[in-house]
């Protein structure tokens, strides 16, 4: 008969390292690094994926104010010399989406430590759950949204604005799972009102 292992400190440690590592490769290579290359010390990012409308015949077509679309239905948008304003339009969505997964990496190694305290049933983690939530429906409605709008500016008044379909499609994996958090904050809050009510009668 296998025996479970029982949590130790290390296994803490372990659980607030990856977390925090995780923070770290989301603020470096999903924020910071995209920035730099929106501000100019890296190389920038010139292409995005964008959806067209299958009848737009524009594979290897030419390049439209900087711009050329390559493939069909699913297609790779590309700027030849994006300038400031464009290489923002590229990049934000997916420095906007890196923070919130930074964000609710962070604030999940915050209820780690309150784990290793012994301690979860504290009515901090009840908000902490509340925002991993709101975190999560946001990275599933709020930047696909972002990367729709982004889109629409990029082509927007050039000759390939027909061919680019505006395709807002939130992430219903991500919308169930923010609600079963919400739906678990709620269940962990009124734990926490249960335990503290049953203390005061002891």
């Amino acid at each position: 008969m296998q025996i479970a292992r029982q949590w130790t400190r290390f296994d803490h440690h372990v659980l607030e390292g990856l977390l925090g590592l995780g923070v770290l490769l989301a603020g470096v290579f999903g924020a910071l690094v995209p920035l730099l290359g929106v501000t100019g010390p890296l190389p920038a990012a010139d292409t995005r994926m964008v959806d067209i409308d299958g009848r737009a015949q524009v594979p290897g077509s030419p390049a439209s104010g900087g711009m050329v679309l390559r493939g069909t239905h699913h297609a790779e948008l590309a700027l030849s010399d994006p300038d400031f304003g464009e290489r923002l339009l590229l990049a934000g969505p997916g420095i906007v989406r890196s923070l919130l997964i930074a964000w609710v990496l962070y604030t999940l190694m915050r209820m780690a430590q309150t784990l290793r305290q012994g301690d979860v049933f504290v009515p901090a983690n009840t908000r902490r759950l509340g925002r991993v939530a709101a975190g999560v429906l946001l990275v599933g409605t709020a930047v696909p949204l972002l990367d729709t709008l982004t889109t629409d500016g990029l082509v927007g008044g050039t000759p390939l604005d027909p061919a680019v379909r505006d395709v807002y499609a939130p992430s219903l994996g991500a919308v169930l799972l923010a609600l079963l958090v919400f739906a678990a904050a709620g269940a962990f809050g009124h734990g926490t009102r249960l335990r503290a009510d049953t203390e005061g009668l002891v």
